[in-house]
């Protein structure tokens, strides 16, 4: 009894000084202030300072030793965040068993799915019971063959469509998920918008010439060639950011260290860096070999290959070749899952984990695909999209990989794909050809913030409250979503991390982290926010 007391007065009553506790404010369940010297946590790499705990995004995390048990009950988490600036997912804190699909995450969500930036920091809260939505058809973008490109801006998301016809060109359309695409225009008169990224708060659209034939498609009747990028200004106006030279396609956009990347799909090789206006310089590319999808992982760029089946690493000034990826002769897409960069391929239809250069470790094949091309860890599950047949496969961990659907069943076609993926209000949405239909899908239930999540420190509340996930950024609800809370039951013996989870490790910094076993109201995180802001 006495050893109790003494634990409970070291994990909570000591944090009172610290963070200038108030009587009146809620009584969490358990509460760790994140300073130097906290009891209560297993410490992986993370530096704690007066400040808060220092995450480096590269592995360091804590694991709490004990943690209040949750089950079918309302829940809040609340804690200060301040997010680095990065462009793979990070988790706040999860407790997620990846083997039962069992759990909960919170977490900043940042895609780069085949040739497109798809998410950038986007807040979101999770919870699981190996649940599963059916598939919704959302609609098809104008003629598309194809939306080559998805990304989520600002509450909306875009997509960049191929279509082909002689008097048709690729567009940029809009939707708020209700299977309705509203025309933003088309950037110029080349077939495909074949990428998408947001870059300093504005919406870019790289074009192409697409190759049908690559698809064993009859080619487009639209002559004219892509390679330019545009910067979207509303109502249908796009601002031209100028023209990749010897580029008829665009093949991939990714924001790195600041600064807008953009590479070519189509021979002569060519990677790019936007210098504004309309001036970009031309940077070497690996043995003049051609760069294609770009990923940031872990301080470096890195890129697939068309021309034989290797990866490189680009560091800022230099490219780095990180082999072969066994028989495969192109490699097509990225992921961060549990922490490391998977990688899929074209023909052997795999997935390879990756190790260290020249060490690549294959995860499995996915059914009898000969592609393997969109991949995102959606609420803590690894899904990939495939070509023949356009199916949507999850790994399910020693290599196995488990079929959910087909997207596109287009009769008498050689080739199907299930192109490229963003996650969208809580869903996955998955790009079809050649229907040019677009689907999503949720695993277990999701609150997402489709907006940028702010520099600076900020203080994130996740609440499950009866029947509804809610997200709240300084106090102020910027999310909410309904579902049937009858179907979740977390109760799990995994232990919580903090700074880690499925996606990536976490970089930045954290501090006054509160956990509570009912949901919290708007008066009492007002109030939260209020008592313990550092200004």
């Amino acid at each position: 009894m006495i050893r109790t007391i003494l634990v409970t007065a070291l994990l909570f009553g000591a944090f009172g000084a610290v963070l200038g506790a108030d009587p009146n404010l809620p009584k969490p369940d358990a509460q760790w202030s994140l300073l130097p010297n906290e009891p209560g946590l297993r410490n992986h790499g993370v530096v704690l300072t007066d400040g808060g705990a220092a995450f480096d995004g590269r592995g360091a995390y804590l694991e709490v030793s004990q943690a209040p048990k949750l089950g079918k009950g309302d829940f809040t988490l609340a804690v200060w965040v301040r997010a680095d600036d990065g462009n793979s997912s990070a988790d706040i804190l999860s407790q997620y068993d990846s083997k039962r699909k069992r759990g909960f995450l919170l977490s900043l969500k940042s895609n780069a799915v085949t040739t497109s930036q798809s998410n950038r920091r986007h807040l979101h809260f999770g919870i699981d019971n190996d649940h599963a939505s059916k598939w919704t058809d959302r609609g098809r973008p104008g003629n598309a063959v194809l939306a080559f490109s998805l990304t989520v801006h600002d509450g909306y998301m875009y997509a960049g469509t191929c279509e082909p016809g002689p008097n048709e060109s690729g567009r940029v359309y809009r939707s708020n998920g209700d299977g309705r695409w509203e025309s933003c225009g088309a950037p110029d008169k080349s077939n495909a918008v074949t990428a998408l990224a947001v870059f300093e708060g504005k919406l870019y659209a790289a074009t192409g010439k697409y190759r049908l034939a690559g698809s064993a498609l009859p080619e487009s009747t639209n002559t004219h060639l892509g390679g330019c990028v545009f910067r979207y200004e509303g109502g249908g106006k796009w601002t031209d950011c100028g023209r990749l030279p010897n580029v008829e396609a665009v093949g991939g956009l990714a924001v790195f260290r600041g600064k807008l990347y953009a590479s070519s799909l189509y021979k002569p090789p060519g990677f790019f860096r936007y210098e504004g206006g309309t001036s970009w310089t031309a940077l070497p590319t690996p043995s003049g070999k051609r760069v294609e999808a770009l990923a940031v992982y872990r301080d470096h760029l890195y890129a697939s290959g068309y021309d034989e089946g290797h990866v490189y690493r680009f560091d800022g000034e230099k490219w780095t070749d990180l082999g072969r990826l066994g028989e495969n002769t192109q490699t097509y897409s990225f992921a961060i899952y549990e922490g490391k960069l998977h990688v899929g391929t074209w023909p052997s239809g795999r997935v390879y984990r990756f190790e260290e250069p020249n060490r690549w470790i294959d995860v499995g094949r996915l059914g009898n695909e000969l592609e393997v091309m969109g991949m995102v860890v959606h609420n803590g599950r690894l899904l990939a999209g495939t070509l023949p047949l356009a199916e949507i496969y999850q790994y399910d961990g020693n290599s196995k990989w488990t079929r959910l659907t087909q997207l596109d069943t287009t009769p008498d076609v050689r080739y199907r794909r299930a192109w490229t993926a963003a996650e969208y209000r809580g869903e996955v949405y998955y790009t079809t050809l050649p229907s040019g239909r677009i689907w999503s899908f949720a695993a277990g239930a999701n609150a997402m913030w489709d907006t940028e999540f702010p520099a600076g420190w900020h203080h994130v509340v996740a609440s499950r409250c009866g029947n509804q996930l809610c997200l709240f950024v300084d106090g102020k609800r910027v999310a909410a979503s309904p579902f049937d809370s009858s179907r979740f039951d977390l109760a799990s013996e995994q232990r919580w991390r903090i700074g880690a989870g499925p996606n990536e490790t976490f970089r930045g910094m954290m501090r006054d982290l509160r956990v509570f076993q009912r949901a919290l109201n708007v008066d009492e995180i007002a109030s939260l926010v209020k008592a313990t802001r550092r200004d």
